[in-house]
């Protein structure tokens, strides 16, 4: 047995044998170049908790399905301790076949934690975090892993002893960005009809290249004899180059179906996967994600949608917003043209393509950090992140959380629940229209962190909502009179309590840290801490969240508003006369002395 370590990438399970294999895709640390590893576990089981009515003969009728293992067990539900049993699966696929048997049991009440993925409940099972360090003890040389297919320079491992993660800082990621050009002088890009004429490709280590099917006295330009070489040649640059990540821009969309579809008609193989896999496409909310296997595949034009507001989301304007400069640009309508002409046009594409490559890259590098922290907060997988909504997010990491203090997770709505809640608005914030006119000596107010603040001291979640309390123990919010007990520490809030503290440690570091690099990592970290917490509120309100209460998120506001107009109230008695308010803050002239 010996220990590696590497940097956890990704995860996914395969069934061997009639056994799931949990499969850990990283880059080992300690091997020289830092060589990509898969590291199989086949000793994780699936399991759900049922909330029975009586606990011995349910125990009974749940063993006479043929499950692994059923044991009871006493977990917290929205802070109340009860008796639930743990049903232990043979197969993750069990679960879906048999969660409908068991829930209809006469002795079965409900079933809980039954749609939370396999690989998902490993890695919080497991205390692990994708995109941070893990060290496992793993055989040498196995005879179970002979005839494992994988790519050049990744080695498959088996895990035999422990697995545990290490306090890690942001890791050294190898990052490749492609583009491609196609001719489409009919319109619209069309696979059947329309070849790919090039493939831009860039990277952190040093890599500028654009491959093409046509001859090009530029350096960066390697000429191929056909659509199909070309295909070829890219999959052999991206074994060969290894990356952690692979980047595009709208590459869900565009460039990897693209490239699919064509090598589908050339008969390409498209095996980019660090275990041979070929490219692959997944459902993720209402669109196709293009997945390969040990390299997180990032579009970036996702993440650009989520962090910036802009009237579009071009490459070019995305670009401009981020650096302040112009970078060069071919319409779409005009490529075939660029392309016919063979000369000087034709280079000038080379270099736009490049360029489109170039930028993807420098785009990534500068906000890839702030989702990759994310990932390592939430601790679900890169891939999966990047393409969550913020809502979705939390929800992951409430998950966690539940499972580290040992509450049972609430379940999704039902169909009957969302359609009810569907509609349901908690009133917003409180807004004061401005005051026309040009005004000067003008100050803001702004309430730090508001929601979350009422949150944490408000103790509200939906643990300490009760019908009925002694005003004493109860925080009572205004307009709607919702009472939430003062102690013990709601779930909800204690977890934000604790993001916050976390902030103010890493701002207060940031401060006294004269390292400009550290500095940076710290930033990154407080502000994928102050995205988490700030998005916490309006998930109360949000009809598919599992711990759903729209009483949660009408009694925040009540006392957001209830908050801004006092303090409004109190400003005007030392002289400053409110002319806007919007939320968590207000503008204001002075009208004292001195000024």
């Amino acid at each position: 047995m010996e220990t590696k370590r590497m940097v956890l990438l990704d995860i996914d399970y395969i069934t061997r044998n009639d056994k799931a294999v949990v499969r850990l895709f990283g880059r080992e640390k300690n091997s020289q170049g830092g060589n990509s590893i898969i590291v199989m576990d086949g000793g994780f089981k699936p399991y759900i908790y049922v909330v029975p009515h009586d606990l011995d003969p349910c125990l009974e009728q749940i063993k006479e399905l043929g499950v692994l293992q059923v044991e009871k067990v006493i977990m917290k539900d929205l802070g109340r301790e009860k008796e639930f049993l743990k049903v232990t699966l043979k197969h993750p696929q069990d679960v879906p076949k048999l969660r409908d048997k068991i829930r209809d049991l006469s002795q079965v009440k409900d079933i809980r934690e039954h749609d939370i993925p396999f690989y998902r409940r490993y890695l919080i099972d497991k205390g692990l975090f994708p995109m941070a360090e893990v060290e496992v003890e793993v055989k040498a040389e196995s005879p179970e892993m002979q005839g494992i297919t994988s790519s050049k320079d990744t080695s498959v491992v088996e895990l035999k002893g422990n697995i545990r993660p290490i306090d890690s800082d942001f890791p050294d990621l190898k990052i490749l960005s492609l583009d491609i050009e196609v001719y489409n002088p009919k319109g619209m890009p069309n696979a059947e009809d329309d070849p790919i004429i090039m493939i831009s490709l860039s990277s952190n280590q040093g890599l500028r290249m654009v491959l093409s099917t046509a001859e090009s006295p530029l350096d960066f330009v390697e000429t191929l004899k056909d659509e199909a070489e070309m295909l070829r040649k890219f999959v052999e640059i991206v074994e060969d180059e290894n990356p952690d990540i692979l980047i595009g821009y709208n590459s869900d969309n565009f460039d990897f179906p693209y490239i699919r579809d064509r090598a589908s008609i050339l008969n390409v193989p498209l095996n980019l996967g660090t275990d041979g896999s070929s490219l692959k496409f997944m459902k993720r909310g209402f669109a196709n994600a293009a997945l390969v296997k040990g390299r997180i595949h990032i579009d970036l034009y996702l993440i650009m949608r989520r962090y910036l507001q802009l009237d579009r989301y071009t490459l070019e304007r995305v670009y401009l917003e981020l650096f302040g400069e112009e970078k060069y640009d071919i319409p779409g309508d005009e490529i075939h043209q660029y392309w016919d002409d063979c000369g000087l046009k034709l280079e000038k594409l080379c270099h736009y393509s490049l360029d489109d490559a170039v930028a993807v890259t420098e785009i990534a590098e500068k906000m890839i950090p702030l989702t990759l922290e994310l990932t390592r907060i939430v601790g679900q997988p890169f891939f999966d992140l990047a393409r969550m909504t913020t809502g979705q997010q939390v929800e992951w990491y409430l998950i966690r959380k539940a499972h580290e203090q040992g509450e049972v997770v609430p379940n999704k709505p039902s169909a009957s629940q969302y359609s009810d809640r569907r509609g349901k608005r908690a009133a917003g914030g409180y807004v004061k229209d401005p005051v026309k006119g040009l005004h000067e000596n003008i100050v803001y107010f702004d309430f730090r962190s508001l929601y979350p603040s009422i949150i944490i001291s408000k103790n509200v979640s939906p643990d300490t909502l009760v019908d009925d309390c002694n005003p004493e123990k109860c925080n009572t919010s205004p307009e709607g009179g919702y009472m939430f007990l003062k102690e013990p520490p709601g779930f909800v809030p204690s977890i934000i309590g604790n993001i916050l503290t976390e902030r103010v440690r890493l701002k207060t570091m940031m401060k006294k840290s004269e390292d400009d690099e550290e500095k940076k990592i710290l930033n990154v970290q407080q502000e994928a801490l102050k995205r988490l917490a700030n998005s916490m509120y309006g998930v109360y309100g949000y009809s598919r969240f599992r711990w759903y209460r729209l009483e949660c998120a009408d009694a925040i506001t009540a006392w957001g508003r209830d908050y801004i107009k006092k303090t409004m109230v109190k400003a005007e008695k030392f002289g400053f006369k409110p002319v806007y308010a919007d939320t968590d803050g207000f503008y204001a002239v002075y009208q004292g002395e001195g000024i």
